[in-house]
């Protein structure tokens, strides 16, 4: 018999990968096709499909992914005391299937119902894949920021795929021989169920070579009372489901969340905090910090499924590099397709700064993913510059803001996964990285009301206007931003010392 592969031995791996991260890294794939798919479509959907205006629209896209993002903290908590990383992951891959599947059946009819098994599933699967990453490596190993940033590679693939292919079919600018114009949104949906199915079967397949990495933190308990466990968290995930569907048709209940939702994780964090050291503790806080500036950074950045998506379809024309493409294909996967052909390169520099000890901080390279952002706004407000009489403008210099973006988000976002990782105890790191993702709720949910207010000041407007006064909202997010990336360096000193140890 086939002896089982040790903690200590995975994370002994020679060179720059472990084999193991491999495997996640195409389970994380396919299930970002089927998220970013999705989520490419949501505000372009409602604003056609469901006849919602555009500030509705907004609106309801970011209390909709507020939610996919908050749920991510009770689907860290629940695999952090019960269910362990892997049921947690599996269990969050089949609600995800079933939504995506209701929502290819029916999507006007049971838009809701399938957006509310998605988000829980979405909770369950999100935050677990990737602290599951993070055990790949020891304490202190150098090596763990380029991990991660060749994992949030795998995220982008999947969601240059998806984010292309998925709302292209269901503007018919895609595969329109072989999609029946009646049933291109069904088929749109209905590819993130196919390729949710491939990603779970890709985790069952090679989740032997993880070892007791993601298992039940139960395992101590009798295998009888263990399942009593298992059975009422899926049991109550689902009963949560109607609820969530409630909460997200009805935005006013999304915002009376968000005002509870984010107090209570922070007290819970400082309830937890007692059974820790004073060193474990002072990099909790550092986390914290990072997690809040974080909401910032989504909050702008969050506006691609938003604002941007409807800014794409009303104002963009379809001409980048000399080829017709979906302005709103190219919006929504874009970036992705930088992420992946510079991510692992970063990532590669990262460690070679480590060795030549100048690598910069984790938070100087937050900061200098807003310097980064603030720049891809800049152009986004630019492009009003460029546009025709009908308002149209440069698919081009619209792509190319996103260039300048995909730098700042590959300074935050793998590097803040990473961070999470290394400041919090490995009891915590779940519950942590739920938390950073739960900052990600908080930046969709403002996503969302900076959509609503562009697009409320642009309502009854011709596209000439309603360009110029997208391009002016824009330019104030760049200046936001700026303002952040600047305070974030100036006090990464103190922050350093809030660290530690951890660089």
């Amino acid at each position: 018999m086939e002896k089982e592969i040790t903690r200590e031995q995975i994370q002994n791996f020679q060179g720059k990968y472990p084999k193991q991260l491999w495997s996640l890294f195409f389970s994380e794939m396919w299930e970002r096709f089927s998220f970013y798919g999705m989520r490419g479509m949501l505000a372009v959907f409602m604003v056609s499909q469901l006849n919602m205006d555009e500030t509705t629209a907004n609106l309801q896209y970011g209390a909709t992914q507020a939610w996919v993002y908050a749920f991510t903290f009770i689907g860290g908590l629940f695999a952090d005391k019960i269910l362990g990383l892997r049921k947690s992951l599996f269990w969050g891959g089949i609600l995800m299937i079933i939504g995506s599947i209701i929502l290819a059946i029916s999507p006007k009819e049971l838009f809701f119902t399938g957006i509310g098994f998605s988000i829980v599933g979405t909770g369950f699967f999100k935050p677990n894949i990737s602290s599951m990453v993070g055990q790949l490596y020891k304490e202190g190993d150098v090596r763990r920021d380029a991990g991660f940033s060749l994992f949030y590679a795998g995220i982008n693939l999947g969601a240059l795929i998806g984010g292309y292919i998925c709302i292209a079919v269901a503007n018919g600018t895609l595969w329109a021989g072989f999609v029946p114009e009646n049933l291109r949104w069904n088929y749109a949906f209905g590819f993130a169920a196919v390729v949710m199915v491939i990603s779970l079967l890709t985790f069952i397949q090679t989740q032997k070579s993880l070892g007791e990495i993601g298992l039940s933190p139960l395992l101590r308990l009798e295998k009888s009372k263990r399942k009593i466990y298992e059975i009422s968290t899926y049991i109550g995930s689902l009963v949560l489901i109607p609820v969530i569907i409630l909460m997200v048709a009805n935005t006013v209940y999304t915002d009376y969340f968000m005002m509870v939702i984010g107090p209570a994780s922070i007290l819970y964090l400082f309830y937890e905090m007692r059974n820790f050291s004073k060193v474990e503790n002072k990099k909790l806080l550092a986390a914290l910090v990072f997690i809040i500036f974080s909401i910032f950074f989504w909050a702008f950045y969050e506006q691609s499924g938003g604002s941007l998506s409807l800014f794409a379809a009303n104002n963009l024309d379809n001409k980048l590099l000399g080829m017709e493409l979906d302005p709103n294909g190219v919006n929504n996967s874009s970036g992705a397709l930088f992420v992946i052909i510079f991510a692992a390169l970063l990532g590669i520099i990262w460690i070679w700064m480590a060795k030549k000890k100048i690598e910069p901080n984790t938070v100087v390279k937050f900061g200098l993913g807003f310097l980064f952002l603030a720049g891809g706004f800049w152009i986004f407000y630019y492009t009003k510059f460029f546009a025709n009489p009908d308002g149209k403008t440069s698919l081009n210099l619209f792509t190319f803001g996103w260039f300048v973006i995909t730098f700042g988000e590959l300074c935050l976002s793998p590097i803040g996964m990473s961070a999470m990782t290394k400041l919090s105890p490995q009891k915590m790191q779940a519950v942590i990285m739920g938390m950073w993702f739960l900052a990600s709720a908080y930046g969709q949910y403002f996503a969302g009301l900076l959509g609503a207010n562009i697009a409320e000041a642009s309502a009854n407007s011709s596209n000439i206007d309603k360009l110029n006064v997208y391009a002016n909202g824009y330019q104030q997010l760049a200046i936001y931003a700026l303002i952040a990336g600047v305070v974030l360096i100036a006090i990464s000193p103190f922050i350093k010392k809030l660290m530690q140890d951890v660089k």
